[in-house]
């Protein structure tokens, strides 16, 4: 039985498709690190969604123009923050160096305080993430 080149061409299409997308299906992020950019208008903020941390937490800022304040909270209360506008930031605890204030939920968050818009950028990583 004999198939034409078109018909061998699109079966050999098609298998390395599916090959590809098994691949990809077992393919992922290994944990759920939070990266976001933003555009705020003077008086507005934007929180990341909170990430559970059990021994080490990361977060970091960036924006540009006049820059922003920003903040890293963990169960809600302010950890640490900037005491005023800044174009990059970070901020990072970690149990083996003695400064993870504990276990619990941690989000970033960024507010313009400035008269003019800018792009925050905030990324939180936690655990193994870092």
């Amino acid at each position: 039985m004999t198939r034409t080149l078109a018909a061998r061409i699109a079966g050999a299409v098609l298998a390395t498709g599916a090959a590809g997308a098994i691949a990809l299906a077992g393919a992922g992020p290994a944990a759920a690190q939070s990266v976001a950019s933003t555009a705020l208008a003077p008086g507005q903020g934007v929180c990341s969604t909170a990430q559970y941390a059990s021994y080490q937490v990361r977060a970091d800022g960036w924006a540009t123009g006049q820059g922003a304040k920003f903040k890293l909270l963990r169960n809600g209360v302010v950890i640490t923050s900037t005491p005023s506008r800044a174009t990059g930031w970070a901020a990072e605890y970690r149990s083996a160096y003695g400064t993870f204030p504990g276990a619990g939920f941690y989000s970033v968050c960024a507010q313009n305080t400035g008269t003019t818009n800018t792009v925050v950028t905030l990324q939180l990583r936690t655990d193994a993430e870092f």
